[in-house]
C-alpha cells in the first residue's frame, strides 16, 4: 500500500473511531455515572443519522425530506430528536424497575429499524438514503475535506468530553453517582431521583444522536442494515467495558482500542482459507466476545478504572486536610 493509501486509511480509521468514541461517551453518562441500562443504542444512533440525512439531502421523490439544509442544522436536529425520543421512553419507564428501561430501549431500537426498513416513503426503505452531503467537499476537494472532517469529529469529541467532565464533576454529576450507588439513599437525601435519571438518559441519547449525524455525513449513505444491534449496541458496550465504565477518558480510549481490534480482524480474515473466510463476520464477533471475557476476568474496571473522586476540588481539599493532620 502506498503512503497516500496508508494516510487515507488512517484518516478513515480515526474518524470512525472518533464517532464510536462519541457514542461511548453518551453511554457512559447513562450507565457509567447513573446506572441506566440502555441496550437501544442503535435506535438513538439511527434516529440521529436519519434526522440529519433527511434534513440535509437534496429533494428526492424516493423518500421524505430533501430540505437541503446546512450540515450544522442537521447535526443539531439529530441531537434534539434523539433526546426527545429518550424523553418519551424515560417518562413511563424510569419510575419502574431498571430492567424495564432495558426492555423499552431495545424494543424501541428494533421498532425504529424495522420502520426504516419497511416504510420506503420515509427513508428509502431497504435501499437506504444516498447523497448525504459531505461538509465542504465541493469547496476543499475530497482529500482536504476528509482532513477537515477528521478535525471536525475530533473537535466535537473534545468539546463533548470537556462539557461532560465539567457537568459530571459538578454537584449534578455527584448526584448521578449517588443514584447509581443507591437511589434510595439519594432519594432520602431529598434528591428527585426520577428527574436526575431522566436528565442523564436524555443527555446521553442526545450525544448518541450527534454521533449518528457525524456517521451519516461521513459515509454518505445509510440503510437500516448499518444500525443492526451487533454493529452498534453490542460493540459500544464492549468499548465502554474495555475502556473503563464511569471514566470519560476510558470511554474514548475504549472506542479507539476496540475499533482498532475490530478493523484489524477484518485484515486477518482476508488471509483465511475461503471456506473459513465466508464466516469472517461471525469470527470477528467471537474475537470481540473473547476480548470482553478476558477484560471481565483480568481487568473488570477496564484500562481506565473509575476515578475515586468525582470532584477534583473535593479530592484536593481532602488531601490538604490529611496533610494538616
Amino acid at each position: 500500500m502506498s503512503a497516500e493509501g496508508i494516510l487515507s486509511y488512517l484518516v478513515f480509521f480515526f474518524t470512525m473511531a472518533g464517532i464510536y468514541a462519541t457514542l461511548c461517551l453518551g453511554l457512559n453518562v447513562q450507565w457509567g455515572y447513573t446506572g441506566l441500562f440502555n441496550i437501544g443504542i442503535a435506535g438513538f444512533f439511527a434516529i440521529g443519522a436519519y434526522t440529519s440525512a433527511i434534513l440535509t439531502t437534496p429533494s428526492s421523490p424516493l423518500h421524505l425530506g430533501g430540505f437541503g439544509l446546512p450540515f450544522a442544522v442537521g447535526f443539531l436536529a439529530a441531537g434534539v430528536v434523539s433526546g426527545l425520543l429518550a424523553l418519551l421512553i424515560g417518562i413511563p419507564t424510569l419510575r419502574l424497575r431498571e430492567d424495564y428501561l432495558a426492555i423499552a430501549t431495545i424494543g424501541i431500537a428494533e421498532t425504529i429499524r424495522y420502520v426504516l426498513l419497511n416504510e420506503q416513503w420515509l427513508a428509502g426503505g431497504i435501499r437506504g438514503l444516498a447523497g448525504i452531503p459531505f461538509p465542504l467537499r465541493s469547496v476543499l476537494g475530497p482529500r482536504l475535506a476528509n482532513y477537515f472532517y477528521l478535525a471536525l469529529v475530533l473537535g466535537i469529541l473534545a468539546l463533548l468530553y470537556i462539557a461532560l467532565e465539567r457537568g459530571l464533576r459538578s454537584p449534578w454529576g455527584r448526584v448521578l453517582k449517588a443514584i447509581r450507588e443507591d437511589e434510595h439513599v439519594a432519594s432520602a437525601s431529598g434528591k428527585d431521583v426520577f428527574r436526575f435519571r431522566l436528565e442523564a438518559l436524555v443527555l446521553g441519547s442526545t450525544v448518541m444522536g450527534f454521533a449518528g449525524s457525524l456517521y451519516a455525513h461521513f459515509v454518505g449513505f445509510i440503510s437500516p442494515a448499518a444500525f443492526h444491534p451487533m454493529l452498534t449496541t453490542f460493540i459500544v458496550w464492549v468499548m465502554l467495558i474495555v475502556g473503563g465504565s464511569g471514566n470519560n477518558k476510558g470511554a474514548i480510549a475504549g472506542g479507539y482500542i476496540v475499533w482498532a481490534i475490530w478493523t484489524l480482524t477484518e485484515f486477518v480474515t482476508d488471509f483465511l482459507p475461503s471456506a473459513v473466510a465466508t464466516r469472517s463476520a461471525s469470527l470477528r464477533v467471537v474475537l470481540i466476545g473473547l476480548l470482553l471475557i478476558v477484560m471481565l476476568l483480568y481487568r473488570p474496571r477496564g484500562f481506565f478504572g473509575e476515578e475515586r473522586h468525582v470532584s477534583r476540588a473535593l479530592a484536593r481539599r481532602a488531601q490538604s486536610g490529611k496533610a494538616e493532620l
